[in-house]
């Protein structure tokens, strides 16, 4: 495979990049974290007047109507900057359903303020601890209402609308559709839970009665889904690749100047291995990530396969380099006062954001059996 980005899209991630370094150090990550606001507004605002937010909105719904590749490229600079804001359930989630499955007037209603910063949307889905399904949704559409609770819901005390997957009273995945509801309407309960990474909020969400608009095509919501699963699997795949990386260098740095012994930390060979089973893993994600991009990209045929394969290698090695930080930082890693957390805590979340690893490798194996059996 021959694929890299091009000089514009690198020019988008160095400014990108520039704006996370100005505004979202590791010390205003930890303001969030330390409970004194529930997300970064102004490293929010830097993005949304960047225009960063509409990146992949077409420019008749006020987007910069760019695409994939440059999405894919913000996604590892926030990753690697840990930026605790919305992004990923408002552009990788909520815009991508409204582009994926929305009517005509639901996309000019809704993704020009997306693409604003007017609002922040996300994504709905899970009710229980067992992977959601057409057998398990029970969050239920009918008249134009919405009952049922959705649980774990990210950045749902702070979103302005959901996209809910629904069941519509159909049979099999016809059973399900997809809803757009405002959060700030009546019938509609919100309630902060807490995660392993409060940087990243989360809510439980109970609909009574809740005004709720059916986007697109009743019966279409479980394939939808699949569709938007698929991409921001790749996307937040970069942000992973984002956080492994950021994570590789504080221990490289951290190794480089701790002494023990007398010796730099460094130069011991337990040490070196370490952080060099932290380069192998990311290069192994990175080659998946950048295959997915491409398929995202150009809309091949082994989308899903590829989507899957980014998110399992993304995974693992932003879990690994996480977790072995910490370790060559020592006794000080564990610490409040440490900012090996901020990583290790966020690659604990952004594992089960989409799924768990496991679902994704059964989804893979599923899809590749499937493709060798046509």
């Amino acid at each position: 495979m021959n694929f890299d980005f091009s000089d514009d899209q690198k020019l988008l991630k160095e400014s990108v990049r520039k704006l996370l370094a100005d505004k979202c150090d590791l010390g205003r990550v930890r303001k969030v974290l330390d409970g004194d606001e529930p997300f970064a507004k102004d490293v929010w605002d830097g993005l949304v007047e960047m225009g960063v937010t509409g990146t992949a909105i077409p420019e008749e719904y006020g987007g910069l109507g760019l695409g994939a590749l440059e999405l894919c490229v913000v996604a590892e600079e926030l990753g690697r900057s840990a930026a605790p804001v919305p992004f990923s359930s408002s552009v990788y989630l909520a815009t991508e359903a409204l582009i994926v499955a929305g009517t005509e007037e639901q996309k000019h209603a809704w993704l020009p303020k997306l693409a604003s910063g007017e609002v922040i949307g996300t994504f709905a889905m899970a009710e229980g601890f067992t992977a959601a399904s057409p057998r398990t949704v029970e969050v239920a559409l009918k008249g134009g209402k919405l009952n049922g609770t959705k649980i774990a819901v990210p950045d749902g005390d702070i979103a302005d609308f959901a996209v809910v997957l629904a069941n519509t009273g159909g049979s099999g995945d016809r059973a399900l559709s997809l809803a757009i509801v405002d959060l700030k309407a009546g019938g509609v309960t919100i309630e902060t839970v807490k995660t392993i990474d409060p940087t990243r909020s989360h809510a439980n969400i109970t609909f009574k009665d809740a005004p709720a608009e059916l986007m697109g095509t009743e019966g279409e919501g479980w394939a939808s889904t699949s569709a938007v699963f698929d991409s921001a699997a790749i996307l937040m795949a970069f942000e992973q690749i984002g956080g492994a990386e950021a994570s590789m260098w504080m221990a490289r740095d951290y190794a480089l100047e701790r002494y023990a012994f007398g010796r730099l930390i460094g130069s011991y060979q337990a040490i070196k291995h370490k952080i060099a089973d932290m380069y192998v893993k990311l290069e192994l994600a990175r080659s998946n990530c950048y295959f997915g991009a491409m398929m995202l990209n150009d809309g091949g045929a082994e989308l899903p396969e590829a989507a899957a394969a980014a998110r399992i290698s993304a995974t693992e090695a932003y879990r690994y380099a996480a977790q072995e930080n910490i370790q060559v930082h020592g006794g000080i890693g564990y610490t409040w006062e440490a900012d090996t957390q901020f990583y290790f805590r966020r690659s604990k979340l952004l594992a089960l954001a989409l799924g768990s690893a496991l679902e994704w490798k059964d989804k893979l194996v599923t899809r590749l059996e499937t493709r060798n059996a046509a």
